[in-house]
């Protein structure tokens, strides 16, 4: 496939280029975005093809869920099955941000998109690029980071196209994204755990749950 860049901008983004990228993903497109966190690969976790797509363009193995994008606390509540104390507390510490958070999957979520594991990351973005998107498409989005799998993230809309043209349909090019990667956690057993130490730290993590 022929991989399309557009520039927009991630202060201002341009209603022309999030109203490509919404269409785009209408369609069963993916579309690497800039975020607070890197570049991610974004595209309608409800359309199984689109799925099956972001696996093959990111070599990824399929027992590995996809995190979604939501656009607030009530959108990740309509995506969990259930969802405890420390959820809320997290949610409400580092939302919108780059914690995202792995609960239970509702029936909502296809397996699919979940690894069949029935498990669900989820994180709230504090992007402007990202929230348009979530907005114009009134639905959560897979957000996976745009890259092959097993390589580092692209920090860049130029570095996104380049490693990922053919393989995806547009790139929303905004220039160098200056985050770090997103902290991961589950909350899913009795104790939480860390999964991935990104821009929070464990030690706030914990600081944060301490006071729940």
């Amino acid at each position: 496939m022929a991989t399309d860049l557009i520039e927009i901008s991630q202060t201002e983004p341009q209603p022309a280029a999030i109203d490509r990228a919404a269409s785009a993903i209408r369609r069963g497109k993916i579309v690497a975005i800039p975020t607070d966190s890197l570049y991610a690969l974004v595209a309608d976790p409800y359309n199984l093809h689109a799925v099956g797509k972001v696996f093959a363009a990111k070599g990824r193995e399929f027992t590995r869920s996809l995190p979604l994008l939501v656009r607030d606390i009530v959108m990740a509540e309509e995506l969990a099955s259930e969802l405890n104390s420390r959820f809320f507390v997290l949610a409400r510490r580092f939302w919108p941000g780059p914690l995202t958070i792995i609960s239970s999957a509702s029936a909502k979520v296809p397996l699919k998109v979940t690894g069949n594991t029935g498990r669900l990351a989820m994180r709230q973005p504090n992007s402007l690029v990202a929230t348009a998107l979530l907005e114009a498409l009134d639905q959560p989005l897979i957000s996976t980071s745009a890259n092959i799998s097993g390589q580092p993230t692209c920090a860049s809309g130029i570095d996104a196209f380049a490693i990922m043209d053919g393989r995806i349909d547009l790139v929303l090019d905004g220039g160098v994204c200056a985050g770090l990667g997103n902290t991961t956690v589950d909350i899913t057993e009795p104790y939480w755990r860390m999964i991935r130490e990104g821009a929070i730290s464990e030690k706030e993590i914990a600081e944060c749950l301490s006071r729940k």
